[in-house]
């Protein structure tokens, strides 16, 4: 299903009503700067061993949480693993993944260590009192690109024996669905060639993947065309009878303003899935 919200203030109004009865930001242990490779990999590179650790916020008191892994924008060559204050006024067990960087390194050391660290998460998390069986992936921009490459193509959690149908959940906000321009920098094609290699979420669609929500701004507003991206992704898995993804366009807001109001439509559509 397609939605544009015709109304972003009924959309605030809506969120404060939904903040007022959450959880607590307070009610949570944080465990940080988690090392996700094994240390034979991790003494071996010094950047691995800087870069590739998570952090963890775990709910105080809530066992069988369902579980956000988070990656950071910040176009694959920038950020860092911080979260939206935003995504613990729900209770939900948070994962906040760091990643390596272009150009320190290039395509697909970045998307391997999303993979990585999820398959950390998966093997890992229920000593958190994480609930393994509903473990959904999300992050803004570059995030939500590394979302859809490790949960579309199988290969990339098949590494570390986990397939992709055990995710709860793909949700992106404002992701790159055709070839990350990063990606594109590192081979000497400009960030406005559009491309669609296998680095490309959109490569790999199919009509059997966990439930994805795509979520963007305002196509006037958004980033190198980002919604008309996500549009078409949208239409092709429709085309080949994906049932199980949505698009929402958030009309006044840009590439940067989306992610706070998408992470209210984020956790609406989490409930959603772990009700159905």
């Amino acid at each position: 299903m397609k939605t544009i919200f015709k109304n972003i203030c009924l959309l605030f109004f809506v969120s404060i009503t939904f903040f007022a009865n959450a959880q607590n930001n307070s009610n949570y242990e944080i465990f940080k700067d988690i090392p996700y490779y094994p240390d034979s990999i991790q003494n071996k590179d010094a950047y691995i061993k800087e870069q590739c650790v998570l952090d963890i916020y775990k709910p105080i008191g809530k066992t069988n949480a369902p579980v956000i892994v988070w990656f950071h924008g910040g176009g694959l060559t920038g950020g860092k693993k911080s979260i939206p204050k935003e995504l613990l006024d729900y209770g939900y067990l948070i994962v906040s993944a760091e990643y390596r960087l272009s150009p320190k390194v290039k395509a697909p050391a970045y998307i391997e260590d999303a993979a990585a660290s999820t398959a950390w998460v998966f093997q890992n998390i229920a000593k958190y009192e994480g609930n393994v069986k509903q473990i959904f992936l999300s992050g803004h921009s570059a995030g939500g690109y590394l979302d859809l490459m490790i949960g579309l193509e199988n290969k990339w959690l098949a590494k570390h024996g986990i397939s992709t149908d055990s995710i709860a959940g793909l949700l992106p906000l404002s992701p790159q669905v055709i070839t990350h321009y990063t990606i594109r920098d590192e081979n000497g094609i400009s960030k406005y060639q559009p491309l669609i290699d296998a680095y490309a979420p959109i490569f790999h669609i199919k009509k059997d993947t966990p439930p994805i929500v795509l979520i963007t701004g305002d196509r006037e507003m958004e980033l190198l065309g980002r919604y008309e991206e996500n549009a078409y992704f949208f239409r092709m898995m429709k085309i080949i009878d994906n049932k199980k993804v949505k698009l929402s366009e958030l009309e006044g807001l840009n590439h940067g303003e989306m992610m706070r109001p998408g992470i209210f439509l984020l956790m609406k559509e989490i409930a959603f899935i772990l009700t159905n």
